[in-house]
């Protein structure tokens, strides 16, 4: 019994790589745009919000603008100022009758009768 060996034409194969590209993964976005978001929706609103900055300093005003790196924060009675978004540990809105949240101070008597 003789057996025959079949090979397959490699000119077809090579045709079927050309017409096949190679799929490859895409990246995630670095970009979300979840920030841009937030900050055109309270310069449309005209939103007073308070900018704590990284040594604690808190500066209230409403966003005029922003661009990637820093924020224009326009102030009643007082200079406006451009904020590098480094410098920024978080902000947050100004609502009249509420108090500033308390992220940096612990709860002292937490536990305590």
């Amino acid at each position: 019994m003789n057996r025959k060996l079949i090979r397959p034409n490699l000119s077809e194969i090579k045709d079927k790589m050309k017409n096949d590209p190679v799929k490859k993964r895409m990246h995630p976005p670095s970009d979300t745009a979840a920030e841009n978001y937030y900050y055109l929706k309270q310069m449309n609103k005209k939103t007073l919000v308070a900018v704590v900055l990284t040594d604690g300093e808190v500066l209230e005003g409403v966003i005029e603008w922003y661009d990637r790196n820093c924020i224009k924060l326009n102030r009643d009675k007082a200079p406006n100022l451009l904020v590098f978004k480094g410098r920024i540990k978080y902000i947050y809105k100004l609502n009249e009758g509420k108090e500033a949240p308390e992220y940096d101070n612990e709860k002292k008597d937490e536990g305590n009768p």
